[in-house]
């Protein structure tokens, strides 16, 4: 079986009684890659899958988890299918879409880590939280009156023309 299917199926394998150990064993593992990543921003993060296994003391199949994590803010996501473990990893990352997706996922303990300060300047820190913010604000459009111009454009009163057809 591949690492990225061992992945998915302890994810959806979970139950109430194993999440709980589950999650706190890989979140803290997250947040130690994480730290190491931003403490590091400067410097390329790739390696043998292997390798960066060991280096971060975790099994493949929660780094497998981090790499899933973290595929949709790089500019050229992995195809996580194909990673075994002789694979090399070369994570080029947009740190600007990794601290969207990380306020969007509601991970507090990554996005408030102390290493986000030397890799974005606050202000657009500030920013970008506010543009997450504003991406889950919904509009509605405004409703059509029955006397009003009906959208079509015929000149018509709304209930004269298009709402008569859809009754």
């Amino acid at each position: 079986m591949k690492i990225y299917e061992k992945w998915q199926e302890i994810i959806s394998n979970q139950t109430e009684e194993s999440f709980s150990s589950f999650w706190e064993e890989y979140s803290a593992t997250e947040k130690r890659i994480y730290e190491d990543i931003l403490e590091n921003h400067q410097k390329p993060f790739n390696g043998i899958f292997i390798d960066l296994v060991e280096k971060y003391n975790t099994t493949e199949v929660l780094f497998m988890g981090f790499l899933d994590g973290i595929n949709s803010s790089l500019t050229n996501t992995l195809n996580l299918d194909e990673i075994h473990k002789d694979s090399q990893i070369d994570l080029q990352i947009d740190f600007e879409k990794l601290l969207f997706n990380m306020l969007d996922a509601k991970a507090d303990y990554l996005f408030t880590l102390p290493q986000w300060e030397s890799v974005l300047s606050p202000e657009k820190i500030s920013e970008i939280t506010k543009i997450q913010k504003r991406s889950k604000t919904i509009i509605k459009d405004k409703k059509i009156g029955r006397n009003d111009p009906c959208p079509c454009g015929s000149g018509k009163k709304y209930k004269k023309c298009c709402l008569k057809k859809e009754e």
